[in-house]
């Protein structure tokens, strides 16, 4: 329950920020007003005995967050998506945010599998490793199935993982509600927007038949993509709290001297790695929202292997379009239309001016294509545009901060492999197709099909829902104003609902 018991985590929480030397980073990065400021500091600075030391050798943020435990460390990693919210710098502090915690006893696993399963450990797998890897929420494991001698990963949550986020996630909640009440310049960036993310994100790794879902889906949506292919899931070695797949035999996209060995393309793998997040986000609106290098493999015949299926990233098709068309703008350096895209779209108050818009978007993309064009960073002009949507009063949106943040690591990714590669021409083909896809004369007759569709599914209702209209415009109902005893009764469930409610208001902020 989220209340006032949550303040003695926030304390805890201050405590360790202070004692790690992260509190100033962490409410510079926010911009905390004074009154934030007095509030954090109050939460933190007579506690600070209390804070755990962490590890010495860490920055600030990440030696405070590592200490806190896995909770924070999966907020810290989320947040890394975030640099509208937390910053640049802090945003570049948190993405090296050490994603492996000490692994839980292998018998502990093996207890987990075999309860999760229903059947004694020797009966699913012939062998079963020590952890290969251990993350906050889950570890892996390399097994051998019995009945097939295949290889597979076993991934299995860490005990209690469930029952230690909710306390943890509860008090993120006060303290967002809390930056809200004392910092009303921070709702912009919608800080309960921010927890609610979060909250769906770790809700959807703790229950590993959602992320198994996730990758089949994944899967179906890629299967014809060349040179890209996922794991397969084994659904009958899979529940809640274990995932089973196959193993994935190939050398770690960041690790360019063992890709170079191995005789691979890192300039046709560097292009690749971009035209598939381009073409998953636009095509599909389904995407691997944690594509690193930690998350990719390339397999000994040259194909990119994905993995690791918690955070997928969702965009409708309208939003998709929406997403093109600033992407296309850019490319084409048609500042006008990408300013009309944002009012269009609502991002931007209808209430601005769109040539001033405009204007200061060019003043974003020129000095960006006057560069050379392999030093033509996504990440220098999302930065820049999150600078100009700021000044325009644009809110956060969640769904285009997942998509662009992770434009951002891939953009990395593919630098990492070709430091000279040119973003823009590799990512021209795929948005050009995409916008004469769903955007041209073609998209017009798709849409005016699919508007068909929905018209004929509903088709047997439509009379009795135009003469319903008809009759309650012909017939306008008769208002009884006459006091009834029922209008008491429910005036007084109002009432006390709303008293009710308040209290409860009263109790989540204090």
């Amino acid at each position: 329950m989220r209340g006032p018991h949550n303040i003695w985590r926030l304390i805890r929480t201050g405590a360790t920020l202070e004692r790690a030397g992260a509190m100033n980073v962490v409410l510079d990065a926010f911009e905390a007003t004074p009154t934030l400021r007095f509030v954090a500091r109050a939460l933190g600075l007579p506690f600070k005995f209390l804070g755990y030391r962490g590890d010495p050798t860490m920055p600030p943020a990440t030696r405070a967050l590592t200490a806190l435990g896995p909770a924070y460390i999966k907020f810290g990693q989320v947040l890394s998506t975030r640099p509208d919210v937390v910053g640049d710098e802090l945003a570049v502090q948190l993405r090296v945010l050490q994603d492996k915690l000490p692994p839980f006893s292998t018998e502990q696993a093996k207890a987990a599998v075999e309860h999760e399963l229903g059947l004694p450990l020797e009966q699913i797998f012939s062998e079963f490793s020590p952890s290969v890897a251990a993350a906050s929420i889950a570890q892996v494991h390399r097994a051998t199935l019995v009945d097939t001698g295949e290889d597979v990963a076993v991934k299995v949550l860490r005990p209690g993982i469930e029952k230690a986020f909710r306390k943890d996630i509860d008090a993120f909640y006060l303290a967002a509600r809390l930056v809200e009440l004392f910092s009303p310049g921070s709702r912009r960036l919608r800080p309960m927007d921010v927890i609610e993310h979060f909250d769906g994100v770790v809700r959807g790794e703790l229950d590993l038949r959602l992320e198994s879902a996730a990758a089949s889906e994944f899967a179906a949506n890629t299967d014809k993509d060349e040179g890209f292919q996922l794991p397969a899931i084994k659904w009958n070695h899979s529940s809640r709290r274990v995932m089973t797949l196959e193993w994935a035999d190939g050398v770690s996209m960041g690790d360019n001297a063992a890709i170079d060995a191995a005789g691979h393309d890192r300039v046709a793998l560097s292009n690749r790695v971009l035209q598939l997040f381009l073409s998953h986000a636009l095509r599909d609106g389904y995407f691997h929202a944690d594509m690193h290098q930690g998350n990719l493999k390339v397999a000994p015949n040259g194909n990119i292997i994905a993995y690791d299926f918690g955070i997928m990233g969702h965009i409708d098709e309208y939003t998709r379009r929406v997403y093109a068309e600033i992407l296309f703008g850019f490319i084409r350096r048609d500042y006008k239309r990408v300013a009309r895209v944002h009012f269009e779209a609502g991002y931007v108050p209808a209430d601005k001016d769109v040539d001033e818009f405009a204007r200061a978007l060019r003043a974003v993309g020129e000095p960006i294509f006057g560069m050379d064009a392999t030093h033509i960073s996504m990440a220098r002009l999302l930065a820049y545009l999150f600078e100009v949507t700021e000044r325009f009063g644009m809110e956060t949106r969640t769904e285009l901060i997942l998509l662009q943040r992770t434009m951002v690591v891939v953009e990395g990714v593919a630098r990492s492999l070709n430091p000279n590669m040119n973003i823009w021409e590799v990512a021209s083909p795929i948005v050009t197709d995409y916008i004469s896809k769903s955007i041209g004369p073609r998209a017009v007759v798709t849409d005016l099909a699919n508007t068909a569709m929905v018209l004929a599914r509903f088709g047997p209702r439509l009379p009795g829902l135009v003469e319903d209209a008809l009759m309650r415009q012909t017939n306008p109902p008769q208002v009884d104003r006459r006091p009834r005893k029922r209008w008491f009764v429910l005036a007084g469930f109002v009432g006390a609902m709303t008293g009710i409610g308040a209290l409860l208001l009263i109790d989540a902020l204090f």
